[in-house]
């Protein structure tokens, strides 16, 4: 008989234990360790804490703990570093008792230990509860240790990919096949170039579902500079993407470039950035690059010969001071602020007053004020011309700089009256509004200023802004966004303006003998 009531209270015994051991079961997996710590806090009345080899809290401990209490779970993990073959550690001070029990990691992952401070005389079953806990907490740490891991894989891989892409827009194609080559895919010799805008929110979840339509030489990388925007590269052989993931294609908008060559991946991505604000306009949500010869060709070969002598001053600096940039810096400085204008300071990792200084002597070499969209204007095409016609060095010697034509002059050619023509033909066809074109050309005199532009034509901002939408429509170029093409139509007014032999006709908005092009205000 009087084994009975012993036998009943080792069978509830039981029965708590194994409803603890559920409870924490329950607890890991509402999100893993920090529940069951809380809860073994609460079933305790204990202060329960994961403590790293060297006596540091792993993790915020539940509750703030005494300067005792911190000593004293220092000491006992320190004490189980030093000899792990004891299995636990118990230690009694100052009316508190402190036990420490390790987790079991895996291996290359050293797991913490499990420690537990109480006020004397402590709960009997606490030492148990530790114990039984212990698995559960093992199995929490671990799940979250690989995916902390995964994590930071996931970084490292999307830190690779975007300078791969920075690289490419940069024009180091050989640096980014590279690093490519050790990350994977090898990049194709030609590309076809995508950007796409979303939810910024979705914008990792949007990436992964690309990932897993599109095939393994394809490159998804997410904009370092446009919180909105994707980057995708196919290779420029294959046919285009048209069956894009539900999501994707329901709530956003996609920009497809041509196939151009890998070093000119730049080119390709300023195709699809402008392809991206003609499907703004449109109702499928997706636009191809409408092709348009680049200034560069239409110009001709005397183009190299002015871009070499107008960026000479850039090619020849060197740097006073170690960490003062170089030529090529200031190149790529130049283009990304020309591209991206203050978000530059994202596309190349600088501070924005690193920013400032550098475009501050990038003016003084070349004697330019950037403030004024016509230098910019100039500043870009030579860029350009440079990147295309690979004219990396100024002239060898005076009689070459003699013989450079001035801008003005390679704007005179018959081509570049063509070609800035047929830039302006979509804003100055018959079903359109004469405003559009007036804005459009006030708003390009006005160094791209809509304030400037709104009290030239003594409208509102938000009418200037909703011309210069329509404007981006018509043209499928992008205009408030950088990449923007204002840079051309800048230069294609320009030629215009030479061409006609008037700067007062050209701004009062008379045509051109024999030509149906609206010229500006």
């Amino acid at each position: 008989m009087h084994g009975e009531p012993a036998a009943d209270a080792v069978a509830l015994g039981r029965i708590r234990r194994a409803d603890d051991v559920l409870e924490m079961q329950r607890a890991a997996r509402k999100g893993g360790t920090e529940p069951v710590l809380r809860w073994l806090a609460r079933r305790t009345g204990a202060k329960v804490l994961l403590m790293t080899s060297a006596g540091t809290p792993a993790h915020q401990p539940q509750g703030p703990l005494s300067d005792a209490e911190r000593r004293l779970a220092q000491r006992g993990s320190r004490e189980l570093a030093a000899e792990r073959r004891r299995g636990s550690v118990a230690i009694d001070q100052d009316g508190l008792t402190c036990i420490v029990l390790p987790l079991d990691g895996s291996r290359g992952a050293a797991a913490p230990f499990l420690a537990a401070v109480a006020p004397r005389p402590t709960p009997p079953e606490l030492p148990l509860l530790l114990a039984d806990a212990t698995s559960v907490l093992s199995l929490s740490w671990l799940a979250e240790h690989v995916g902390r891991q995964q994590r930071r894989l996931t970084v490292a891989e999307a830190g690779t990919r975007e300078a791969v892409m920075h690289l490419l827009l940069n024009g180091h194609t050989s640096a980014a096949r590279q690093v490519a080559g050790a990350l994977g895919p090898a990049l194709p010799a030609t590309v076809r170039v995508y950007v796409i805008e979303g939810p910024p929110q979705a914008r990792s979840q949007l990436a992964e579902e690309l990932g897993e339509v599109t095939d393994d030489d394809v490159w998804i990388v997410q904009c370092p500079v446009y919180v909105d925007h994707l980057f995708m590269l196919e290779p420029g052989d294959s046919a285009p993407m048209r069956v894009w993931p539900p999501r994707l294609a329901s709530t956003c908008w996609i920009g497809e470039s041509n196939a151009v060559p890998l070093r000119e991946t730049a080119t390709g991505y300023a195709q699809a950035f402008h392809a991206l604000a003609a499907a703004r306009a449109g109702l499928e949500r997706q636009a191809s690059f409408a092709a348009n010869p680049d200034l560069a060709l239409a110009v001709g070969p005397t183009a190299a010969v002015w871009s070499a002598t107008f960026l000479a001053p850039l090619y020849a600096h060197r740097p006073g001071r170690p960490q003062d940039p170089d030529s090529t810096e200031l190149l790529a400085t130049a283009a990304s602020w020309l591209s991206f204008r203050s978000s530059a300071t994202a596309h190349l990792k600088i501070h924005r007053n690193t920013l400032s200084a550098r475009l501050t002597l990038i003016q003084e070499l070349l004697g330019l004020n950037l403030h004024r969209l016509a230098d910019q204007a100039a500043l870009a095409l030579a860029l350009r011309t440079a990147a295309a016609t690979k004219a990396l060095a100024p002239p060898e010697d005076g009689a070459a700089e003699a013989a450079s034509p001035t801008l003005d002059e390679l704007l005179l050619q018959p081509r570049v009256r063509a070609w800035a023509q047929e830039q302006l033909r979509p804003v100055t066809a018959p079903d359109v509004p004469e405003c559009v074109g007036e804005t459009l050309a006030t708003w390009l005199r006005l160094d791209a200023r809509i304030g400037s532009t709104a009290t030239a034509l003594s409208v509102s901002m938000s009418a200037v802004r909703k011309r210069l939408t329509r404007s981006e429509a018509l043209l499928q170029r992008s205009l408030l966004r950088s990449p923007s093409a204002v840079h051309d139509l800048w230069l294609a007014l320009r030629a215009l303006d030479q061409c006609s032999g008037s700067v007062d006709r050209l701004w009062a908005g008379e045509y051109l003998p024999g030509d149906a092009v609206m010229v500006p205000e």
